[in-house]
């Protein structure tokens, strides 16, 4: 009598016998691999708006430089506003590392459209004397006109910020119009574009300090001092301008890095992000049961095939890999209809925020390893629990 040989199913056979059985219910299919691909959809979306907006981000801080600080009052002993001597920005100028120096001072002004608006209905538009150098100190670029020039300093000449001009209604169209500043008029010569490292100036107007002093008899106290430092020494610049902006009280001076505001507001996203990403967690998990369900209702209608096969010398370890390569060629055909779908949303949002495209490899691989995972665990229970079939009570049950 011969012996029956054993028969090794092999990959190609695994999956034409997975194919098979998915299309032999496409709507079912369907649906459970779009439970998914929307879990991983939702989270390779998430984790690649979140890398273009840090790539952004890292752009913004490579173009204008992390090596920028600022030098501002503090309070005294007393708990009084503190004040910067005027000799503060020449003397920070004189530290080796230090590359430029310019300087802010709010004045007591404020600006309108016109001289009939009240005074209550300004909108906070601040105004500011400023050194001719601000522009190149914070790496500010000129939206319409010009900055002011040594010329133009010493007359009511106003520069506007960004938010202010907006505030005003005064475009590139309108260079050249004269501004209310509460108490004389003052010629629009420019408008800048936003500054990132310095965003609390986009509402502001600025003219130069003569002018201040000239027209408008005010010595304005200094509000901020700009410094750049050289790359390889902000730190030691850092630790040095409190004394030298103010020798004899230098604990009443504060130096920041704008730049590391950014990149606290960076994490703070990131911390969001991990949220987001938990949701699409608990959505794959949904997608997960939705496998599970499916493969088992798939072994409950076909037990009369599970039968058949058994009787044709099928062993229950083939019908264990059947199952479970359906199982995970559902899962994977729903994670990379998500990896699709997840990189075209992060494409077209970053696209539309002029954003560079950041997808991380690690994300994609994670998706579709997840996939597998999900797969594997969701068709393990169904695939043993058809293994356990015996071919008479299959058949008999069919």
């Amino acid at each position: 009598m011969t012996a029956l040989r054993t028969v090794r199913l092999g990959f190609p056979d695994l999956l034409r016998l997975a194919s098979h059985g998915l299309r032999a219910h496409p709507l079912r299919v369907v649906l459970s691999a779009l439970g998914i691909a929307i879990g991983i959809g939702a989270m390779l979306a998430v984790v690649g708006i979140s890398a273009s907006s840090r790539a952004e981000l890292n752009r913004q801080l490579d173009a204008l430089g992390t090596n920028l600080l600022t030098v501002q009052p503090g309070t005294s002993f007393m708990g009084e506003a503190a004040t910067l001597p005027d000799e503060a920005p020449a003397m920070i100028a004189r530290l080796p590392a230090v590359r430029a120096v310019s300087s802010v001072g709010m004045l007591d002004l404020k600006a309108y459209q016109h001289d009939h608006i009240p005074a209550i209905q300004t909108g906070g538009i601040a105004v500011f004397a400023t050194t001719i150098d601000l522009p190149a100190t914070l790496g500010a670029v000129i939206a319409a006109g010009s900055w002011l020039d040594t010329a133009r300093a010493e007359y009511p000449a106003v520069v506007l910020g960004s938010r202010a001009a907006a505030r005003l209604g005064i475009g590139a169209r309108h260079i050249g119009l004269q501004i209310w500043l509460g108490e004389r008029w003052a010629t629009v010569t420019g408008i800048l574009q936003p500054i990132t490292l310095a965003s609390s100036l986009d509402l502001g107007v600025f003219m130069g300090w003569p002018a201040a002093a000239r027209y408008f008899d005010i010595d304005a106290d200094i509000t901020t001092i700009f410094v750049r430092a050289a790359p390889a020494e902000v730190e030691n610049v850092a630790a040095l301008l409190g004394k030298t902006a103010n020798p004899a009280n230098s604990n009443e001076v504060q130096v920041s890095r704008p730049s590391d505001m950014l990149a606290a507001r960076a994490a703070a996203d990131l911390a969001f992000t991990g949220l987001l990403v938990g949701l699409g967690a608990v959505a794959l998990l949904v997608g997960g049961i939705g496998v599970v369900n499916t493969m088992v209702i798939s072994v409950l209608e076909r037990r009369a095939e599970i039968g058949l096969r058994r009787s044709q010398g099928a062993t229950r370890a083939h019908i264990r890999m059947q199952f479970l390569s359906e199982a995970l060629l559902l899962s994977t055909l729903g994670g990379g209809a998500g990896v699709v779908i997840g990189a075209l949303v992060t494409a077209a949002y970053a696209a539309v925020q002029d954003w560079p495209l950041a997808l991380p490899l690690w994300a994609v691989a994670g998706g579709l390893l997840a996939t597998l995972v999900i797969g594997g665990l969701g068709g393990l229970y169904p695939a043993m629990r058809a293994a356990r079939l015996a071919p008479t009570e299959a058949l008999t049950s069919a």
